[in-house]
């Protein structure tokens, strides 16, 4: 055997090679049906638990006991169709294993010509064992003149050997890997993703799981217990709120029905080619059995191991379209019962919708009609009430009884419980009257000084030793104009202003005018010389004074009239009197007479005169005087202010 050169070797190195990387490409170009299967198993897994967590969701809807007796059938139907889907996965994970394996495609394995360089390097490696012990037994025979070339040829072959051992070698490992991975071994294989996707599932455990996952089944399916009934919303907040609640409620609904159309769609996308591989397993099975009889025991063997293949092959199939078929019908009837369930929550929707709407034009109905009894008491009384001071206090108590009645509706139509409403409602109104007793107490003041005896701007009142016109009456302030004191009150320049509370304040004491009424008492007296005719002086005194008084006579006497219309009472005339007024040291004649308040301080001045140039006329007169006129303002026709 001639020993090749250098170069020759070189070439077989690289021809091996050649056919080594030739191998590897053509093997994984082709396209696996195997792992195009495969890809879309782990996702459709994926999508259903994505899908069946939504109970979660659906659990957070539950307020009628209608509610819960969807959940309930809904968990059920959810748990079959996790446990269906993952019996599709491990029924078509094992037929893809089992493909992988036996080679029962029908289109040729991916990894045949692979297997087929492995089987070609491994008889080219012992061919060159052969070649190599027939080499040794010519070397053991052969004469010493030969040995050296059959050594020489015993070394080239052995370096082929190894060279078809490194070939051989890397082929079988290629091999090894392949076959392993589409044969569903290793931990990250299709079997192992479908177990490890199952773990999370306590719906998808296989019947041989442990008494725990068992048990965390068991506890998943638990139907939940109904809630108490709740009672229907009076209120108009309670009202919308229930509504946005059960807009909601249908929203998540929806969305539930859309997902499930989703996984029925997927669902029905994998079981598309298995039905067609079904139909085609059929439609050969009917041409086998078709074929007529053969008398020859090749053909009849060979016709059965062609049946005894299409059954493998249609029980794999139908283990794996089987669950599919049943998951197509359950969500069928998951998607009715979340229908059912939307159309009961549509049903409520709608009810409570309208609820709402009536409320709403009963509150309408109820605030026109107040608005417009109030309308009717305004026009009343500009009508009715000609007085300017008491259609104020009409149109007051019209607007303050127009508010209150307002809010008591609002109120009213708003609140969901009238109980609750009320229980606040006093709560509210004892805090509020601890934190503004005062004011509130001006506020109630404020309806006294406005009634029948009450003021109003420029009556002449006396609160807490000041005395002065009233400015403004306000609903928790009353302004008064300050006035000095003496004969001839005149303005001080200031305003004073007293709560309304000063009303029930016994210390202060707040005194006004009667009614109609705009006068006063004065006494003028003379002290007498103690051998005087004090018939004489209190004569002259009372015709002066009656001199002077003559002149407004009529308008006191109708004031007088007026007091006794206010105080519903018969009074004396208002005219001037003398008495006499014995002191330590002296007598004093003393003549009260009435008069105006405006006037007050000209008739004084003309009654002192008149009595000085009478007492100049007369010596005698004159001498029975020890002391000049006096002149001093006595109690003010005035009564307290009440209601």
């Amino acid at each position: 055997m001639v020993r090749p050169t250098i170069p020759e070797l070189l070439k077989a190195v690289m021809a091996a090679g050649l056919v080594l990387i030739t191998a590897v490409v053509l093997a994984f170009a082709q396209t696996s049906p195997t792992a195009s299967d495969a890809a879309g198993i782990i996702p459709f897994l994926n999508q259903t638990i994505v899908w069946s967590r939504q109970l979660t969701t659906q659990q957070q809807l539950v307020s009628e006991p209608s509610d819960s007796l969807f959940l309930n059938d809904n968990r059920q139907l959810t748990n079959q169709v996790v446990k269906l889907s993952f019996d599709f996965a491990r029924a078509r994970a094992q037929a893809l294993a089992s493909a992988a394996h036996t080679g029962q495609m029908q289109a040729p394995s991916q990894y045949q010509r692979l297997s087929d360089s492995v089987a070609k390097a491994d008889q080219k490696v012992k061919d060159s064992q052969q070649e190599i012990a027939q080499l040794r037994q010519q070397l053991a025979t052969a004469k010493p003149a030969k040995r050296k070339g059959l050594q020489a040829s015993i070394d080239e072959v052995e370096s082929e050997e190894e060279l078809f051992q490194a070939r051989r070698d890397t082929l079988r490992n290629m091999l090894q890997f392949a076959t392993g991975t589409a044969a569903g071994g290793g931990s990250g294989s299709l079997s192992s993703q479908i177990e490890e996707l199952a773990r999370t599932v306590p719906a998808a455990s296989q019947e041989t799981d442990t008494a725990t996952t068992q048990a965390k089944t068991a506890a998943s399916s638990t139907a939940t217990i109904p809630p108490a009934r709740k009672e229907t919303p009076t209120g108009i907040i309670s009202l919308a709120t229930d509504l946005f609640t059960l807009r909601s409620k249908l929203n998540t609904l929806d969305q539930n029905l859309r997902h499930t159309d989703q996984l029925a769609q997927t669902s029905k996308d994998l079981r598309a080619p298995l039905l067609a591989q079904v139909k085609e397993l059929t439609q050969k099975g009917d041409n086998l059995a078709a074929q007529p009889d053969s008398q020859d025991p090749a053909v009849l063997s060979q016709q059965g191991k062609d049946l005894d293949g299409l059954t493998a092959q249609f029980k794999q199939l139908s283990a794996s379209l089987l669950p599919l078929g049943k998951q197509s019908i359950l969500l069928d009837v998951y998607k009715q019962s979340v229908t059912n369930w939307r159309s009961t929550v549509k049903s409520e929707y709608d009810a409570e919708w309208k609820g709402l709407l009536i409320r709403l034009l009963g509150l309408a109905v109820i605030l026109g009609v107040v608005l417009g009894i109030s309308a009717v008491w305004r026009r009343a009384t500009f009508k009715y009430i000609p007085d300017a001071r008491r259609r104020y206090q009409f149109l007051l108590i019209r607007r303050i009884v127009l508010w209150c009645l307002i809010a008591i509706i609002i109120a009213t139509a708003f609140a969901s419980e009238l109980g609750a409403i009320t229980t606040f409602a006093g709560l509210l109104t004892a805090g509020i009257a601890v934190a503004l007793q005062n004011v509130i107490l001006s506020v109630a003041g404020y309806f006294f000084l406005i009634g029948k005896y009450g003021v109003r701007a420029g009556d002449r009142v006396q609160i807490a030793g000041v005395t002065g016109e009233v400015v403004e009456v306000g609903l928790v302030r009353l302004h008064v104009m300050e006035m000095s004191g003496g004969l001839a009150p005149r303005p001080t320049g200031r305003v004073v202003a007293f709560s309304n509370a000063v009303v029930f304040q016994a210390g202060s004491g707040m005194f006004k005018q009667i009614p109609g009424t705009n006068f006063l008492w004065h006494e003028i007296t003379l002290t007498l010389d103690s051998k005087a005719d004090y018939r004489q002086v209190e004569k002259r005194m009372l015709e002066t004074v009656n001199k002077v008084f003559a002149e407004y006579k009529d308008s006191i006497e109708t004031q007088r009239r007026n007091v006794e219309l206010s105080m519903n009472s018969s009074l004396r005339s208002f005219t001037p009197e003398s008495r006499l007024h014995l002191t330590q040291t002296a007598l004093e004649v003393v003549v009260r007479y009435p008069v105006e308040l405006g006037n007050a301080a000209e008739i004084d001045d003309r009654i002192t005169r008149e009595i000085v140039d009478a007492i100049e006329r007369d010596p005698k007169l004159r001498l029975q005087i020890s002391a000049g006129p006096s002149i001093k303002v006595e109690e003010q026709p005035a009564e307290p202010v009440k209601s």
